[in-house]
Parts: structure tokens; sequence; C-alpha cells
């Protein structure tokens, strides 16, 4: 790499650094992913999980993706919409998302659990009816398992569209291995491998709809203002590329235009190109310190576990 180059490069690097961290700041709710020494948390170095959680940009992308997802299941959307100050603070519920997140994959036994246990409660008070009198509660097993499930998914597809290949063996265990989260936040029947998600995905398609909540919700998730050096830039790249990960269907039900599906065409492709300087922007994160919590190095990561 030429001088030139290379002070390029380190721009760049510092300049994703700075906006990343001021967007999503670490040790959330205070905690402390480098103790206790040795304290692997619930999944652990030798993990999918920790894998496919360790690239910001998949998981960014791939967490717009599950929104995107989420607003089409009218009373999963209705805790939302009813219970959140989402119009005014949407960035802070991405960031209480990217916590929680972060927590349970990274932080220590103690701290995954209380965790979980705080979200548990906050669900027991998020309950109402639809307008069509339906009933909706946030700790139905039933709407936890289509949040969970659409996570998952976006993260995976973030993965795979942004950082590396994952054979579908992988990805199965990945299934299988972040299953745990959602069944301790009390969903049921979780599926746990690629072919149980699309089979689930087009079960839950009668369920699901683009009404006039899912447009407003949409809307505001479209002009959330990140506290980025370009906002419009980087929300657009990551809206689009979001939507690039979205399964045809849902393509569909969202009635992305044909300019739109060619925008998110563009930003995959962007995207994919700048995730590195990401990487390299982002070494002593949160994933690198727990890797030293448990006495591994964190370029373990970049390779996948052994198929069991």
């Amino acid at each position: 790499m030429s001088v030139l180059s290379r002070r390029v490069s380190d721009a760049a690097t510092a300049q994703i650094r700075r906006w990343v961290l001021d967007a999503f700041p670490r040790e959330p709710a205070g905690v402390d992913y480098d103790a206790p020494p040795g304290d692997p948390g619930w999944f652990g170095p030798d993990s999918v999980t920790w894998r496919i959680h360790s690239d910001f940009p998949g998981m960014l992308a791939g967490g717009l993706c599950a929104l995107m997802l989420q607003l089409l299941h009218p009373r999963a959307l209705a805790g939302v919409y009813e219970h959140s100050n989402f119009r005014e603070d949407l960035l802070g519920r991405l960031r209480r998302t990217t916590g929680f997140v972060a927590t349970t994959t990274y932080a220590s036994t103690a701290a995954v659990e209380q965790v979980i246990e705080r979200v548990r409660a906050i669900h027991v008070r998020v309950a109402g009816s639809l307008p069509d009198g339906r009933r909706y509660a946030a700790d139905d097993p039933e709407l936890l398992t289509w949040v969970h499930v659409t996570e998952a998914f976006g993260f995976l597809q973030g993965c795979r569209r942004y950082c590396r290949e994952v054979p579908v063996a992988i990805a199965d265990r990945y299934y299988d291995e972040y299953r745990r989260v959602a069944e301790a936040l009390g969903a049921r029947e979780v599926p746990a491998s690629e072919a149980q998600v699309r089979d689930y995905f087009q079960a839950l398609q009668p369920q699901l709809r683009m009404d006039a909540r899912s447009r407003e919700v949409l809307e505001v998730l479209a002009s959330v203002r990140l506290p980025v050096p370009l906002p419009g830039m980087s929300r657009d790249l990551f809206l689009s590329a979001g939507a690039a990960l979205l399964p045809d269907w849902a393509v569909q039900m969202l009635g992305r235009s044909r300019g739109q599906q060619l925008q998110s065409t563009v930003a995959a492709r962007v995207l994919r190109s700048v995730a590195p300087l990401f990487r390299i922007a982002l070494s002593d994160g949160i994933c690198a310190r727990a890797c030293r919590r448990v006495g591994r190095e964190p370029a373990a990561l970049m390779e996948w576990p052994p198929v069991r």
C-alpha cells in the first residue's frame, strides 16, 4: 500500500470509528465486557454466534432488515406503536436493541441473566388491543419468536452479504445456538435451522400485512437521524443495504419500487466494499474484549468452528 493510500485508509477508518462510537456508545447500562476473567457468557469463543455478531456492517444492516420485517406483523408492531416513543427517539430504541444484543452475546453469564430478567419485566407491562379487538402482549411466546427470528435472519444475512460466506451447516448452528436468548425471554418453538426459518416465514405470511401503522413506522425509520458527519449518506446506505437483505415476499409486501430495489443493489455493493474498514476501525471492540476475557485471540473469530 502506498503512503497516500495508507493515509486515506487511516483517515477513513478514523472517521468511521468516530461516528460509530458516537451513534452506538459502548458498554450500555454499565456492562463490563472485561470481567470476570474466564467467564464465556452464554455462547463463548467457540460459538458461531460470537462470529456472526462480530462485524458491525452486517449487524446494523441486518438489524434494519429485521425492523422492516417486524413492522409487517400487526400484533408485534402494536407494542412498539402504542408503548414507546419511537417517533421522537427511534435512535434510542436502536441503541437499546444494540445493547441488548451485545450484552446477551458477549457479556458475562451474570450480566446476561440480569438483562434477560430486566427485559422480561418490561415485557409484562406491555399489552393492549388492536383497533380490530385482537389482543397483544409483549410476552406472548408467538410474538417473541417472531421478533427473534426476524433479528437472527437479518444478522445472518447481513454477515453473508457484507462480511463473509456462511455455509449452510454454520447457519444452522447459528440459529440453533442463538435461539437460547429467545427461549429465555419466553419464546417457544423457535426455528433452529435455515430450513425451519424458511418454513416459519411461509407459515406466518397470512398474518402479515402492510397497513397504516406499518407505513408510519417505515416513514419514521426512513427519516432517522444518525449523529454522524454525513447523516443522509450513512442513513440511506445502511437502510438500503438492510432492505437488500429482505426476502422476495417481504420486498413485495413492503411495496418497494424498482428504483428502491436498484438503490439497495448499489448500497449493498458499497457496504460490502467498505466493510473491511469497519473491522479495522473497531478492532478493539466488544467482541475483542470478550475474547481477551477468556484468553483467546480475536483473530480466531475469523475462522468458522468445526461443525459438530
